[in-house]
C-alpha cells in the first residue's frame, strides 16, 4: 500500500460505535477518498483478511476484537448535480453525517427528507438499511448508489432496482461486504406535500391546517419527538431501534386482536400489517429493565441501551431473552435490526 493507504494496527473503535463498546480493530484505515478503496481491498485480500466498512457505527454491534481490515468511511461532500423545475438531483459522499445532510437540504429549500431527521449514522449507511421513519423510507428518494464492487474489482453504479430495497433491507445486506458505497445520488421532487399520517406526527399537528404545515416544521416535529423518545447515544449507548417491526398477515393480526384487543398495528399492504415491536416488548415486561451493564430504555422499549462497562455478549443475551418471551407470548418473531459482527 502507498503512504496514503497505510492501515493502522490495533485501532480503537469506541468512538466509532454508538453503543460505546470498547472495541479494537486488528487493522483500520480512514477513507477520505474513494481512490483508496481498491488499494485497501487488494491489501486485505493479499493478506487473507476479511474486510468491512464502518461509518458512524450507529447500526452495528461490534465484538471486543474485530478481525481483518475495517475501512472507516470518511468521504464527506454534498454536490448539486441538477436543479430543475421538476426535481433536484444531489450527489452526497458516503461518510457525510445523515442528519446534517437532511438539515442542509432544508436550508437550501430541497424538500422531502424531513421525516428522516435525527436518524444517526452516515449517508452511505442509509441505502444498506433502507432507513425509514414516520411513514417515509429513503428508497423513495434514492436514484443510484455509487460503489466499489470487491467481487469484480470494478467501480459500479447501482440503480434503485439493482439495490433490491425492501423493509430495512437491500442487496447490500444480501451480499455483505461485496460493495463499498462511496456516494449516493438523490432525486428530490419539487412538488411537495406534508407526510404526517404517522400517528406521532398526526397528533403533533392535530391543531394545524395541513396546507399550513411546512417541511421545516415537520423536521422540527420529528426532532422533538425523537429527542423525547430516544436516548442521545452520546449520553447513553444505543443503536436506536434494536428490532424491526414485524410484518404479519392480516389473518394472524385478527387472531391476535382477539387475545390482545389493544395490540398496536399499522397497515403494510392489502394482506399484511406491521406490529409495533416496542409495544410487544413493553407488554412482556422488559421496558426499563436493567441487566448488568445493558438494559431497555424506559421511554421506548424498542431501544436497548449500554451505560458503560458492557459488551456485545451481554447485549445479545438480553436481546435473545426478549425475542424468546415475545415469541412465547404473541407467536411473533422479532428480527434484530443492527448488523452483528463476530470475532471470527
Amino acid at each position: 500500500m502507498n503512504f496514503d493507504c497505510k492501515p493502522l494496527a490495533n485501532y480503537p473503535l469506541r468512538e466509532r460505535n454508538t453503543l460505546g463498546f470498547d472495541v479494537v480493530a486488528q487493522w483500520a484505515l480512514p477513507i477520505p477518498q474513494a481512490e483508496q478503496i481498491p488499494v485497501a481491498i487488494r491489501w486485505a485480500k493479499n493478506a487473507g483478511l476479511p474486510h468491512r466498512v464502518l461509518g458512524g457505527g450507529s447500526n452495528v454491534v461490534l465484538p471486543a476484537q474485530l478481525p481483518g481490515l475495517t475501512l472507516l468511511m470518511d468521504i464527506d461532500f454534498i454536490e448539486v448535480l441538477e436543479n430543475l423545475a421538476a426535481k433536484t438531483r444531489l450527489r452526497v459522499g458516503a461518510g457525510t453525517n445523515w442528519h446534517a445532510f437532511v438539515r442542509w437540504t432544508l436550508d437550501h429549500s430541497f424538500l422531502g427528507l424531513e421525516n428522516l431527521a435525527l436518524i444517526p449514522g452516515t449517508v452511505g449507511a442509509a441505502p444498506i438499511q433502507n432507513i425509514g421513519a414516520y411513514g417515509v423510507e429513503v428508497k423513495e428518494y434514492i436514484d443510484t448508489v455509487e460503489a466499489y464492487d470487491c467481487q469484480t474489482n470494478q467501480w459500479v453504479t447501482l440503480s434503485r432496482t439493482d439495490c433490491r430495497f425492501s423493509y430495512r433491507h437491500s442487496v447490500f445486506k444480501d451480499e455483505p461486504n461485496r460493495f463499498v458505497i462511496t456516494a449516493v445520488i438523490f432525486d428530490l421532487p419539487k412538488v411537495w406535500q406534508p407526510r404526517i399520517s404517522y400517528a406521532d406526527l398526526t397528533n403533533y399537528f392535530a391543531n394545524r391546517a395541513v396546507d399550513a404545515i411546512t417541511a421545516p416544521a415537520i423536521f422540527d416535529a420529528v426532532y422533538a419527538i425523537r429527542t423525547q423518545k430516544l436516548p442521545d447515544p452520546k449520553v447513553i449507548g444505543n443503536v436506536g431501534s434494536f428490532f424491526q417491526n414485524p410484518v404479519i398477515s392480516n389473518q394472524q393480526l385478527q387472531s391476535l386482536k382477539g387475545q390482545f384487543p389493544r395490540i398496536v398495528s399499522y397497515p403494510e399492504s392489502a394482506t399484511h400489517s406491521k406490529l409495533a415491536a416496542g409495544w410487544l416488548i413493553d407488554q412482556c415486561g422488559f421496558k426499563a429493565m436493567q441487566m448488568g451493564n445493558v438494559g431497555v430504555h424506559d421511554k421506548q422499549a424498542l431501544v436497548l441501551t449500554h451505560r458503560g462497562g458492557g459488551n456485545a455478549g451481554e447485549l445479545l443475551g438480553l436481546a435473545g431473552q426478549i425475542q424468546k418471551k415475545v415469541k412465547e407470548t404473541f407467536g411473533v418473531e422479532l428480527t434484530v435490526e443492527p448488523m452483528i459482527y463476530s470475532e471470527q
